[in-house]
């Protein structure tokens, strides 16, 4: 039997039995990558429309009218603004940890989920603190009031202790518990 030539096992790589040509798969990559960077660059259009209309940047600052850049959060910072804390406490004095990276962490998290949820209207109205954020509260009440509170800590490490918004809920925003206690009415709503 004779050897094949080159010619002949050339054909038979572009063959359907053999490899697939090496034009056709650089093609495929070809267009592979132009799909992918047009796919890329909608989404970086998008986001860079949505961080502008959305005034993304404010959220890096400590400004509280920031947070009332959603309407949702409008009545907050209202009664925020009427609370015993409005002159010595901001909203990422109590939202947010006030150790680094916690901080940046905790921001952009809650950040991207607000934006998700208030976006698709998917959200609990009134809104509810989750446990995870109740806890950064919660450790934000202690870090500046912990001379005050320190007989109410658990004396063992891991404890619980008391929530300081379960009898101080008008504290950082002037609400007012309803009848049941399960919702809070702002107390500007009495004065309009």
């Amino acid at each position: 039997m004779a050897k094949p030539d080159k010619a002949e096992l050339e054909d038979s790589a572009a063959s359907p039995q053999g490899k697939t040509p090496q034009p056709a798969r650089k093609r495929t990559a070809f267009i592979l990558a132009v799909l992918f960077i047009i796919g890329l660059g909608f989404l970086s259009g998008v986001g860079t429309f949505t961080f502008g209309y959305g005034k993304g940047a404010s959220y890096f600052s400590n400004n509280p009218q920031s947070c009332a850049n959603c309407h949702v959060m409008q009545d907050h910072f209202d009664s925020w603004q009427k609370s015993s804390h409005h002159h010595v406490a901001v909203c990422n004095d109590c939202h947010l940890p006030h150790e680094f990276p916690g901080n940046l962490i905790t921001k952009a998290d809650n950040g991207f989920f607000h934006s998700v949820a208030f976006t698709l209207h998917d959200y609990h109205d009134p809104i509810q603190t989750k446990p995870r954020n109740q806890k950064v509260t919660q450790d934000a009440c202690i870090s500046c009031h912990g001379d005050f509170v320190h007989a109410l800590q658990p004396q063992a490490a891991g404890g619980e202790s008391l929530s300081c918004v379960h009898c101080h809920a008008d504290v950082g925003h002037a609400f007012r518990p309803y009848s049941t206690g399960s919702q809070r009415e702002s107390a500007s709503s009495e004065s309009h």
